[in-house]
């Protein structure tokens, strides 16, 4: 995947307060220091934004995932976008590895909004001219912007963790949906891997509450990998790792992109059956969610080429070839 990083010049690197260890990452692996600005609140909470550099003409990357707080994430991304807009960047690309809203996308019920639609536009009119992301919790949301969306994915760092992990023991080894919506994702992490695959049917009654129905494919006396896009409250993954303990699982492995992790996740997953949750950087992890059972791999290798290819109007494809 990697190549040798060209020459920076006419490329600045912008780090919002979100994720700042994985912006210093992206740009150590381009070879240079992250542009100076500064953000912060006012004493009415209102947020302000501070570019120190000169920008006019030049290739500008904001990198701000939208994660928790969220809302005050995505107007610190906004108003840096219209900062570096009104400085005259030449072309300014939001790199927002976990986009916040992601999941409400449709409408579910009557009078339901369509958020994730309604950031996009913001974003667009705040002045974006291109979006850089990770693993969207649906496609259809590279639809909601008109500007070039390039839609990078975690699959193969979390692949290539469990094939050498299990080099030798692949017959072992399942891969699991922990719901019907995770088919596709895990039917692709399967492949890669070249393992069987089960599904979890599961039925969730409220937001934020799952329960487990049954178990499609067997999973007796294997060691199980369960795979999700993101893990928020963590009540689905911890309950399907119940469900496929009590089914003869031997061991029980998690993975996601981005580790949400809000609520009562921690305590949950601390308490389950789960050996090991592999997460990316997509979204910074506190200390206090720092637990043994989390292990987390830098996505800035990627991020920092995905860059690279689009100041110098290379194909972003290539990276999953």
């Amino acid at each position: 995947m990697t190549s040798t990083i060209r020459s920076t010049e006419g490329i600045k690197i912008f780090a919002g307060n979100s994720n700042k260890p994985l912006a210093e990452k992206i740009a150590k692996n381009l070879g240079m220091d992250l542009s100076i600005s500064s953000a912060g609140n006012f004493s009415d909470g209102e947020t302000f934004v501070k570019i120190d550099e000169m920008v006019r003409g030049i290739d500008c990357f904001i990198i701000q995932p939208t994660s928790q707080p969220g809302n005050e994430n995505l107007m610190e991304l906004l108003i840096t976008i219209d900062a570096l807009r009104r400085a005259s960047a030449g072309r300014i690309t939001a790199v927002i590895p976990y986009y916040g809203y992601a999941r409400q996308d449709r409408k579910a019920r009557a009078r339901d909004p369509i958020s994730a639609r309604m950031v996009a536009d913001i974003i667009q009119t705040a002045g974006a001219d291109r979006i850089l992301t990770m693993d969207l919790h649906c496609s259809q949301i590279e639809g909601f912007f008109t500007i070039p969306v390039d839609h990078m994915r975690g699959t193969p760092l979390l692949v290539k963790y469990y094939l050498d992990k299990f080099a030798d023991k692949k017959e072992d080894i399942a891969v699991v949906a922990p719901d019907v919506g995770s088919v596709k994702r895990t039917r692709s992490f399967a492949e890669k891997i070249d393992v069987p695959m089960a599904i979890i049917d599961k039925r969730r009654a409220e937001a934020n509450v799952s329960e487990v129905m049954n178990i499609i494919g067997n999973v007796e006396g294997k060691k199980v990998i369960l795979v999700d896009d993101m893990i928020d409250t963590a009540g689905t993954i911890c309950n399907a790792a119940h469900a496929l303990q009590e089914q003869g699982a031997t061991e029980v492995y998690a993975c996601c992109t981005h580790p949400v992790l809000s609520g009562p996740a921690i305590d949950r997953i601390e308490k389950s059956p789960i050996t090991e949750l592999l997460v990316l950087d997509t979204i910074a992890l506190p200390d206090e969610k720092k637990i043994s059972k989390i292990k987390q791999l830098s996505t800035a290798e990627i991020f920092a080429e995905a860059i690279h290819r689009i100041h110098y109007n290379d194909s972003v494809s290539k990276l999953f070839n």
